[in-house]
């Protein structure tokens, strides 16, 4: 019972592979099939979109190890750190693929597309880097000082918020998902996510250690936010719940911590 925990962030660690394995084979390509080595086009770019979704799986069992760990007080250095370590992958890693493949596209739809360097594709990487700090600076931090609010938008979320891009672009086009086709607005998604991550800002937590209802009204005011906008924007309607998400974290007043 005490190895359920660390079995469910092995879990989110093997859906973040996943989601890098069809993030990577996401792009058009040919491959050469028969004795006389005919080339077909092989067509790739929806499984964008289906390493989103395990992202998304990977966030779920995310939540459920911490949950089963203090349910099963089976909390341990280990698992800190394979938690960590299944993170970066997961909410690292993986969405600075989808990233990559994100401003590829975009390149793809310019002239002259294919003189386009390698290197104009990098940029995309720092997100596994910034995350590999902010999950570091996250363990170095006492519980005590950190039990309120996050220093820093979590991995997770910034994960997830990569993860909704494709899923706005395939099925939401219209009115949001062309605005992913800029390539300078996904190179600002790419700084705006590192920088949020290891910045000082103070994030939502679920549970904020305020009192009542009314400690509870950013939340509130993010669910409804997202299903309202899902409604009229479809996918589009999550990027309108990560909006609020950073808007409440920046003006929501947090209870006072001891060391305060």
């Amino acid at each position: 019972m005490k190895q359920i925990p660390n079995i469910l962030t092995l879990s989110n660690l093997f859906f973040g592979c996943v989601a890098i394995v069809f993030s990577l084979t996401a792009y058009p390509h040919f491959e050469m099939v028969g004795e006389q080595g005919q080339y077909i086009q092989i067509q790739g770019m929806n499984k964008l979109y289906l390493g989103s979704l395990f992202i998304f799986l990977a966030a779920v069992m995310d939540l459920l190890d911490g949950w089963a760990a203090r349910l099963l007080k089976a909390e341990s250095p280990i698992g800190k750190d394979l938690d960590s370590l299944a993170d970066l992958v997961s909410f690292g890693v993986a969405p600075g693929v989808i990233l990559y493949q994100l401003l590829w596209r975009a390149y793809m739809m310019e002239p002259n597309a294919m003189q386009t360097p390698v290197w104009v594709l990098l940029p995309a990487l720092l997100v596994p880097v910034f995350a590999a700090y902010r999950l570091a600076r996250f363990n170095q931090k006492s519980v005590s000082s950190s039990t309120k609010y996050f220093e820093g938008m979590p991995t997770p979320a910034a994960g997830i918020f990569v993860a909704i891009l494709p899923l706005v672009l395939f099925f939401s086009y219209e009115p949001m998902g062309h605005i992913l086709e800029w390539r300078t607005v996904l190179y600002g998604i790419i700084a705006l996510v590192c920088f949020l991550m290891v910045s000082k800002v103070k994030f939502l937590k679920w549970n904020t250690g305020g009192k009542g209802i009314a400690s509870f009204w950013p939340q509130i005011l993010i669910l409804i936010g997202t299903v309202l906008g899902f409604i009229f924007l479809k996918w589009g309607g999550l990027l309108i719940g990560f909006a609020l998400y950073l808007l409440a974290s920046f003006v929501y007043r947090y209870p006072q911590t001891d060391s305060e």
